[in-house]
């Protein structure tokens, strides 16, 4: 009897010992390198959001114009800023909830459901219509609804269900993406070349297809939704283990799961329906936070994320607005790079 009191004593100190010793980086360098990497690119990102408000303004800080001038950059600051934070920390959700790095929230069809929208506008009704409904409040909470509305349609036909499969609803959200693209590409074909071209614009994800009068609604749709995923930080570091650890563990997967992804959902609808799709943006990204924070914890993950991809879309801005003036092909350099680092990515892993 003693000795196995004294057994189950050894135990308990063992669990509490590696209870003390479970740290989130394996060393300290490690936790010291985080630190430092992270205060620097928030340091550069602050450094080029500045430099995207006051550099090369044409009237002299002086003049009353100059206040006029900073404030209309602001809203593509102001929208640069929404869409990192949606896309960097929808992507890191969805890829954790998962348990795949290769995936991104695209798959459920929001970059594809936006273009038909838009398209389906331009047809259907003509361009003074699409016109009048792009560049209005109502058309930006239509498709948010819409997009969060087909998810969760989505989640509960496919997760809720007993033989409810994630990878069946990820197939599911590729076929129909994969249709909803058919039928605009369709549409686009029997439009007018002027219609085409006001389309074509607006199909390309960019800071100036955002309006301020859509920040009222998205800055505290994107400030609930982004705090609920932090909080949820510890949560995701179990379900990125896999169904059967969480489970052993004592989470319901499959609710975390359908919970994750709503929350994926909203950021991801915010985020297209401000500034268009942005496919491989989130992928980037999420890609190059986890090699700049090795580390398993989502409550490190997340900072390093949002650093990460907000200096990303404001270093971009910068130096292709004030260095290169090429100002139209902002969105296309980020896809082209995210692009070739997915590829990458899936060859030397060699999988899904």
């Amino acid at each position: 009897m003693s000795e196995l009191i004294h057994i189950n004593n050894s135990a308990v100190e063992a669990a509490e010992f590696q209870g003390r010793s479970a740290r989130a980086f394996r060393s300290k360098k490690e936790e010291r390198r985080y630190w430092i990497l992270l205060i620097t690119l928030i340091l550069l990102g602050v450094l080029a959001s500045y430099g995207l408000l006051v550099y090369k303004n044409p009237v002299p800080i002086d003049s009353p114009s100059f206040i006029p001038i900073v404030r209309r950059r602001m809203v593509a600051l102001t929208s640069m800023i929404i869409s990192a934070i949606c896309q960097s920390l929808a992507t890191v959700a969805f890829q954790s909830s998962t348990n795949n790095r290769i995936i991104t929230p695209s798959l459920l069809g929001f970059e594809a459901l936006y273009s038909t929208i838009n398209t389906s506008t331009m047809f259907f009704f003509g361009a003074t219509a699409f016109i009048s409904f792009t560049t209005g409040v109502s058309s930006f909470l239509f498709q948010v609804a819409v997009m969060v509305l087909v998810c969760l349609l989505l989640y509960g036909w496919l997760l809720s269900g007993k033989y409810g499969n994630l990878q069946l609803m990820l197939l599911v959200g590729v076929i129909i993406g994969t249709g909803l693209r058919s039928v605009s590409a369709f549409m686009r074909r029997l439009l007018a070349p002027s219609e085409f071209d006001l389309l074509q614009a607006k199909l390309f994800g960019s800071v100036s297809n955002a309006r301020a009068e859509y920040f009222p609604i998205a800055i505290p749709i994107v400030i609930i939704a982004a705090f609920l995923v932090v909080a949820y930080s510890k949560r995701l570091n179990v379900l990125s283990l896999g169904s059967g650890p969480s489970t052993a563990l004592g989470v319901n997967h499959k609710f975390g799961i359908i919970y994750a992804l709503i929350l994926v959902s909203v950021l991801m609808s915010v985020s297209t329906a401000l500034v268009g799709p942005l496919t491989f943006y989130g992928f980037l990204v999420a890609t190059l936070t986890y090699q700049a924070a090795p580390t398993y914890d989502h409550r490190y993950i997340f900072p390093m994320s949002l650093a990460i991809g907000f200096l990303i879309l404001t270093g971009a801005y910068f130096f292709m607005y004030h260095v290169f003036r090429a100002q139209g092909v902002v969105s296309v350099i980020i896809e082209m790079f995210g692009g070739i680092v997915f590829l990458v990515v899936l060859l030397r892993k060699g999988t899904l």
